[in-house]
């Protein structure tokens, strides 16, 4: 079902709206009655159309990452129709169709922002964490951070805002001259991400959890050359490896699969304990680097290669009120691609 643009005007807008509220972690979400945002300057209220469910919203919700605005609403996978803005907005208008990721807001002003290094803002804000996100129907964001979404736009669009976004970042940082690419952990992310590399003629070698023949059979669908146990050593020295599991255990594991001078990402934000290691499977010029968020230039070079390829994300649907039994899902590896709430 494509995303259609909303008539309503602020006029008809409702004072109230439904959303899935976090009042502390480690505590399910509360389905609540609150009042719609109202945009502030430079903000646009985007009435949520579908919002992807992320492993990063598990990582809030269980208080692994800490200090979240209280209370939240989660959800930085957003796709939805503007329906009003506020003062001095510019660059996106009443109608527009728009994707609004995990960064939501940066300075300007920074060491960081001034390098070109936004992701690393001192003075950041992230949706759905430290901003209210789109487990909701009606959101409000920085219009800056809305990319605006073209051709047909679906509920299976939203992943790519945030799985599709940060594996893309991820794949940009495994180097030149890569051919052989093992993807540990195969989720959301790396069910885009796949689709990328093969189009782009890399041969993926996709890890899952021991046992998991239905993710390998899913890896092998969208063009594997090998799937297996993350347990299992790769069959063949890797060029590079992207870690999207959020296990410590994997880092040396995927050191210890990679080629000399390969190079292993973590590409998730919050990982368990690295395990100690040698130092002669890091020896050779192997790379181990993380990946933090996004910038928007990822957004405006991954979103029409996405279109190029093209991506077709799977996707299982939840209403609002089963977030809950969305992201037990998605902890359970219950979810095939992706988990999408539609209000």
């Amino acid at each position: 079902m494509a995303v259609q643009p909303e008539p309503e005007t602020s006029q008809t807008l409702p004072a109230s709206m439904r959303a899935m509220v976090l009042d502390w972690p480690g505590e399910p979400l509360k389905y609540k009655t609150v009042p719609v945002p109202e945009p502030a300057p430079g903000q646009v209220l985007i009435k949520v159309s579908a919002c992807g469910v992320c492993r990063t919203d598990l990582h809030i919700l269980d208080g692994e990452l800490d200090k979240p605005k209280l209370p939240l609403i989660m959800g930085h996978e957003i796709v939805g129709t503007v329906v009003s803005t506020g003062p001095n907005v510019t660059m996106v208008k009443k109608g527009d169709i728009v994707g609004v990721p995990w960064l939501g807001y940066t300075c300007g002003r920074c060491s960081y922002c001034l390098k070109g290094k936004e992701n690393l803002c001192e003075n950041a804000a992230f949706t759905g964490y430290t901003l209210d996100g789109g487990y909701a129907e009606y959101t409000v964001a920085d219009e800056r951070y809305c990319f605006k979404l073209s051709g047909e736009v679906t509920p299976a669009t939203a992943p790519l805002l945030c799985a599709g976004l940060i594996g893309y970042r991820s794949y940009s940082m495994i180097g030149e001259h890569v051919e052989k690419l093992g993807i540990y952990g195969f989720g959301a992310a790396a069910h885009i991400l796949i689709q990328v590399a093969v189009f782009e003629g890399k041969k993926v070698y996709a890890f899952t959890r021991k046992g998991d023949v239905e993710a390998q059979a899913f890896a092998r669908s969208l063009g594997a050359v090998w799937a297996g146990d993350s347990s299992q050593p790769a069959p063949q020295p890797l060029d590079a490896a992207i870690i999207f599991a959020p296990v410590g255990a994997l880092v040396p594991k995927a050191l210890q699969d990679v080629d000399k001078g390969g190079v292993v990402v973590c590409g998730g934000i919050h990982m368990s304990d690295i395990p100690a290691f040698p130092y002669r499977i890091l020896w050779e010029e192997r790379v181990l680097r993380s990946v933090a968020n996004l910038t928007r230039g990822d957004g405006a070079r991954f979103l029409p290669l996405a279109a190029q390829v093209p991506v077709q994300t799977e996707v299982q649907l939840y209403p609002l009120l089963q977030a809950n039994e969305a992201l037990e899902d998605l902890r359970q590896g219950r979810v095939r691609g992706a988990a999408v709430l539609v209000p």
